[in-house]
């Protein structure tokens, strides 16, 4: 059964840890779409005339598409970015009952707790199923834009595959 899955890449920065993990499981999932948000000029949420743009449409139809989503995204202020977060406003109830899985990238270990508020979201806002297995890496796992860490890289290989399977079996359930 062929699933479509939506990876979000959030990171406006060329060379991030984030938008590495994007790429990298982008080659792991089959049937993905990419939304590298460097390249998406969105505009701010304004909870009004925002909402009937033709690239909040268009970009609201490509979440509307996938039955799993990967939300890659770096940890700022304990939560992931204000890009993503500005995406799903825009977006809204296009995420209604899709599967999220979380890989996240931050500067230091301790903040590996830090997208719950994200996920609690999505699965109040929206009714999302969460993956519960997150990807969460540092600097040291990640050098010149690989993936350096084979720990890393199979906790990330693991997730993706949770992803899929979870869409697939929530796919099947709806069909």
């Amino acid at each position: 059964m062929s699933i479509a899955c939506l990876i979000i890449s959030s990171s406006l920065r060329q060379s991030s840890i984030s938008r590495t993990l994007a790429l990298q499981a982008a080659q792991m999932l089959p049937d993905c779409d990419v939304l590298d948000l460097r390249e998406t000029d969105l505009p701010l949420c304004d909870g009004e005339d925002c909402y009937e743009l033709e690239e909040v449409k268009a970009l609201g139809a490509r979440v509307a598409r996938a039955q799993g989503i990967l939300i890659s995204t770096p940890i700022y202020n304990f939560d992931g970015n204000a890009a993503v977060k500005n995406l799903i406003e825009l977006t809204g109830s296009a995420w209604s009952q899709k599967v999220v899985g979380f890989a996240c990238a931050a500067g230091g270990a301790s903040s590996y707790m830090s997208i719950m508020g994200l996920a609690n979201s999505l699965m109040l806002d929206f009714r999302c199923l969460i993956v519960p297995r997150f990807v969460y890496a540092t600097g040291e796992h990640v050098r010149d834009n690989e993936i350096v860490d084979e720990d890393l890289r199979e906790r990330l290989r693991e997730l993706t595959q949770s992803l899929h399977r979870l869409a697939i079996f929530i796919q099947q359930e709806r069909d």
